[in-house]
Order: C-alpha cells, then sequence, then structure tokens
C-alpha cells in the first residue's frame, strides 16, 4: 500500500516538473501533485499540453524496485488506472492506445507523460503525469480529442484524483506480466492496423501485441517489428 501525500495548487507551471524536482531532492514515494490549472503542461515527445482550469493535471512519485529497462510498463499501468477511475463514476467504455492514450469514443481523453531516473540497472525514482480532459479538450492538429464534458459527463478533477490514487495503491507490486495482460484486455485489437510515425520514418502494419518490455509489436510485410516510440494511429495501415 502506498501511503499518499496529496499536495493541491491553484496554478502551476507543470505538476510533473515540480514533482521531478521533489524527486531529484529527496522526496519518499507517495507525492502527489495536483494543479487546478497548468501554464507550461508537457506532453509526450517534447509538446506542450493545454491544461486549463477545470481539467485534470496530477503527478505521481513513485520509487519503484524494478529494472530501469522496464519504466515503459508504468505508461501503460497509468492508462489502466485512469482507464479505470473514470470507469468508477461512469458507464461508458473507455480503450487504451499504446503507448499512453485513454480514448473515449475513439478520441483521445487522457494521456500520460513519464519521467524517469536509474540507479544502475535499476529505477531510482518514477514521475507519472496524468493529464484528463475533463471539462475540455484541447486541439491538436491531426488528432481527435475530447472531453468528459462533450459526453455530458461532469466529474471535478479532485475525486478523479483520488480515485488515480487508489487505482495505483490497488496496482501496487503488480508485474509486467499482469499490466501487459490488464493493458491488452482494453486495448485496440490484435490485428488492428496500425500507422506509426516517428521523427525519422513512417511504418504500417498491425498490431501483434506486447513485447516483454511493454514494446508495441508490428506486424508487417511478413516481420513483426519492435517499436519503442512513435505517434501510433488506428486502422491507416
Amino acid at each position: 500500500m502506498i501511503s499518499w501525500r496529496l499536495e493541491t495548487y491553484g496554478e502551476l507551471a507543470s505538476t510533473s516538473d515540480l514533482c521531478t524536482a521533489r524527486a531529484k531532492a529527496g522526496e519518499p514515494e507517495g507525492l502527489a501533485i495536483l494543479a487546478y490549472k497548468q501554464t507550461a503542461g508537457r506532453g509526450s515527445r517534447g509538446r506542450s499540453w493545454q491544461a486549463p482550469e477545470g481539467n485534470l493535471n496530477l503527478s505521481i512519485l513513485l520509487r519503484p524496485t524494478l529494472p530501469a529497462a522496464l519504466a515503459g510498463f508504468y505508461s501503460l499501468l497509468a492508462g489502466i488506472v485512469a482507464a479505470e477511475a473514470i470507469e468508477s463514476f461512469f458507464a461508458p467504455p473507455t480503450m487504451l492506445k499504446w503507448p499512453n492514450d485513454v480514448l473515449l469514443g475513439g478520441a483521445k481523453l487522457a494521456g500520460v507523460l513519464i519521467d524517469a531516473a536509474p540507479s544502475g540497472q535499476n529505477l531510482d525514482w518514477l514521475v507519472i503525469g496524468i493529464g484528463m480532459n475533463l471539462r475540455s479538450a484541447p486541439q491538436i492538429p491531426g488528432r481527435a480529442t475530447t472531453s468528459l464534458a462533450a459526453h455530458g459527463l461532469t466529474l471535478a478533477a479532485l475525486d478523479a484524483a483520488n480515485a488515480i490514487l487508489s487505482g495505483f495503491s490497488r496496482w501496487h507490486g503488480a508485474g509486467p506480466e499482469a499490466i501487459s495482460d490488464a493493458w491488452l484486455n482494453r486495448a485496440h485489437p490484435l490485428g488492428t492496423k496500425l500507422e506509426i510515425k516517428s521523427a525519422h520514418a513512417t511504418q504500417t502494419g498491425t498490431f501483434a501485441g506486447l513485447s516483454p518490455a511493454g514494446e508495441l509489436l508490428l506486424q508487417s510485410n511478413n516481420r513483426i517489428h519492435q517499436i519503442s516510440t512513435g505517434d501510433v494511429m488506428l486502422g491507416l495501415a
């Protein structure tokens, strides 16, 4: 069980930046930082993340005793926990998209940002940032986004944060296999057509599962490719 220490702020530049600074200063596991508004939120692959008031901006600090190579599983786990938190309040089912998106009605509802530092071969600390569109959805070129409010649903940021923290406590100590199985149960089915864009190339194929390290497996041209980073678009192959 994790003993959470939730700090709330009216406004921050970035919950993950503050949580990371505290991690580097030696803060114990269990710190959680919630901001009702972010002015310099960060998304994946260096993007900015719009975080107007009313949405969820939450970052947590963990110090798991795991090999650093398995840090990516926490991105998958965060998606599971976020989906479970939403569904504890509302019936509409969510879907997960590798590696860090929670979808509602096929559009992005929430995303995850991971910051981590190794200590030898293991992790020293891990900061998980979760942004969720509760009241409004930012515009992302080429991507469909949505909010709970767009579906007629109302959820306060504090209630969402507490549900997420409870979820991480329930999953505390879960291994990669359990996380992988739970993620696959909520994800796009095997065989789903995918297009994956990285900084250097675009690959197309079909979803073939997850590697033992949590990488996406893409079947393309009679080969299985392990994908460790990239933007995944569904149904475009």
